[in-house]
């Protein structure tokens, strides 16, 4: 039985002090809530305010949203798994879309930070997903096979073992536009297929696969009641507490 797992991530907002009126507000809604793992990933320089507002809360985890593959040295501007340990964070987000776009990183630069993640002890959620003009063409299932071919080489079984991965349709990231919940069954699908592939049928089966792309409260429902999807990582509608907060209880009645 894989637990549902429900990411917030706030990409480049919130400030400390807004970090932490979002708690104040988002950890009175959710109450007791402990059958879907929640994770708050904030920007780098709220990562130590929500990690000391979170040290006594059960079932709600600290993540951030990028790291180095490098251990330590002149790199500017970068922050190694070491550092984030010192603050318990225990995911870290690799790959996203924004980051592959933006910023160049490729499926070698993702695999670097990803050996560099496990070799620090943290837990990655890696993403994977298709451009508009790639599913218009026909490519979905080629281009998520090479980016986990790509993302995940060199891996063991036993080093992905706690590895999140995140189906986020680039096209359907922050346009409002979902992926219905069939076509986001069908790439989740061939994802855990391809992991089972890639290493075996237990670890893809036990492998969780989060969706990432315009989830709201009202599509959360029929998106986590799919069989191949395990949670969301979402973006815009977790800087709102209150609409996070649904999102989490419209999963738990899924799990």
């Amino acid at each position: 039985m894989r637990k549902k797992i429900i990411a917030a991530n706030w990409k480049m907002n919130m400030t400390q002090s807004e970090a932490s009126s979002f708690l104040d507000t988002f950890l009175r809604e959710l109450g007791d809530e402990k059958t879907v793992e929640v994770v708050i990933v904030p920007a780098f320089t709220a990562l130590s305010k929500v990690s000391e507002r979170l040290s006594n809360t059960q079932g709600v985890r600290l993540g951030a949203q990028n790291m180095s593959a490098e251990k330590s040295g002149a790199f500017t501007g970068e922050v190694s798994g070491a550092m984030l340990r010192e603050l318990f964070v225990r995911y870290v987000i690799l790959g996203h879309s924004e980051r592959r776009s933006l910023y160049g990183e490729t499926d070698a630069v993702v695999n670097r930070k990803l050996h560099a993640a496990v070799e620090a002890t943290l837990k990655p959620i890696v993403c994977i997903g298709e451009t508009l003009e790639q599913r218009d063409a026909g490519d979905v299932e080629k281009v998520l096979a090479a980016q986990l071919k790509g993302s995940l080489a060199g891996l063991t079984a036993k080093e992905i073992h706690d590895a999140v991965l995140a189906y986020e349709p680039v096209w359907a990231i922050g346009t409002g536009r979902t992926a219905t919940p069939e076509q986001a069954q069908e790439a989740h699908a061939f994802i855990r297929k391809t992991v089972g592939e890639l290493f075996d049928e237990t670890t893809s089966a036990k492998m969780r696969i989060q969706y990432g792309g315009s989830v709201k409260p009202n599509n959360t429902e029929a998106l986590m009641r799919q069989p191949d999807i395990d949670g969301a990582l979402v973006g815009g509608a977790s800087l709102e507490a209150r609409a996070f907060a649904e999102i989490v209880h419209a999963t738990a009645r899924c799990a």
